[in-house]
């Protein structure tokens, strides 16, 4: 991973390069993500049968190949010309799928096709636009609607040098919501979002929701009995609040509390191997969302970088579920992933 980093800056803006990077305040949650997956150990099984391992699943009715899947991102165009419609169409023959940020910019019609993608939602204080977008979505066939629920404001972000906003075009963010001729105010992110949100989105676009951005047990039992049909557990990449708890260590609580409800649970931020991978999936999660390693996959190569990337992982996810003595997803189960808790002796 680190020599695709390496490459991806070679052919990317320095400003553009510090955005894609950088989390918020001093930085903690973002660079102590990876570690946290680290750190969790596994208790493999023996005498199973792996001879055929397969790393096939299905997220909200959709068949996948692997359940490392791309998360929402965005300035995709600046990493490549093709933007969104490269990262769709690389997921795709990696037999994965793409969640779609709402500011794309890309136009959705460009990604009819392509392969399948959910549409990720900032609900804007202008709601009619919200739903305007999301229209489009649901007519270029998205299949879900993933409702950011971590920002009611936006994290603050440090660094030196100019702003990435300073060079990028106008047409290569937000392509897909009517923002020219309306008030800063308008497109700014709504702040009053409530759990009745979520059946609002449910209601207006006929496609089922997933709460993104859930670090709490508590909050995502709320989502569920909302309407919610899946639970995303993140802190945003690191990019809200710095300090956040680390989503490897929130998965698992958030797992436990959504136990028999039917409803699924992704995680994303620090995933770098299939290890990670497989250690999330025995936590709880139904599927893994990777996000800034599809940028740099896509900066170096287009969608057959994107494609490299998923195939590679999946690869890695496999092998591991092999050593696991896991030949099928299902059988990924929580006793995998070793309690370091310490023991507690009566006195």
């Amino acid at each position: 991973m680190d020599t695709l980093v390496q490459e991806a800056e070679a052919w990317l803006p320095a400003p553009v390069m510090t955005y894609f990077r950088q989390g918020a305040g001093a930085g903690l949650s973002a660079a102590e993500a990876e570690a946290h997956w680290d750190a969790l150990r596994l208790l493999p099984h023996v005498l199973r049968d792996v001879s055929d391992v397969s790393t096939r699943t299905a997220v909200l009715g959709t068949s996948v190949d692997t359940p490392v899947l791309v998360a929402p991102t965005t300035l995709q165009r600046q990493a490549h010309e093709e933007g969104e419609a490269a990262m769709v169409r690389g997921a795709a023959d990696a037999g994965s799928l793409v969640c779609v940020s709402s500011n794309a910019g890309t136009p959705f019609g460009a990604l009819a096709g392509s392969g399948p993608w959910w549409v990720q939602a900032y609900v804007l204080r202008d709601r009619q636009l919200t739903l305007e977008m999301l229209g489009r979505a649901r007519q270029a066939g998205a299949r879900a609607v993933v409702l950011t629920a971590d920002t009611p404001v936006v994290g603050e972000k440090y660094g030196n040098g100019p702003s990435v906003w300073e060079t990028v075009p106008d047409d290569h963010l937000m392509a897909n919501v009517a923002w020219r001729g309306v008030e800063d105010t308008q497109l700014e992110k709504a702040a009053d979002l409530t759990p009745a949100t979520i059946d609002w989105l449910r209601t207006a676009t006929g496609l089922p929701v997933v709460v993104k951005g859930v670090l709490r047990a508590d909050d995502a039992r709320e989502c569920v009995a909302a309407g919610a049909s899946a639970v995303w557990v993140s802190n945003h990449g690191g990019r809200q609040l710095d300090g956040a708890v680390a989503t490897a260590r929130a998965l698992r609580p958030v797992a436990d509390a959504l136990a028999g409800t039917g409803a699924e649970l992704y995680v994303d931020g620090g995933i770098r191997t299939g290890r990670h991978a497989l250690v999330a999936l025995a936590l709880g999660a139904t599927a893994v969302f990777v996000g800034r390693p599809t940028l740099w996959a896509l900066a170096v190569d287009g969608a057959a970088g994107v494609t490299r990337l998923l195939t590679e992982l999946t690869a890695e996810l496999a092998h591991a579920m092999a050593l696991a003595g896991a030949p099928d997803v299902a059988s990924v189960t929580r006793d995998l992933v070793h309690d370091a808790s310490p023991t507690r002796h009566r006195s």
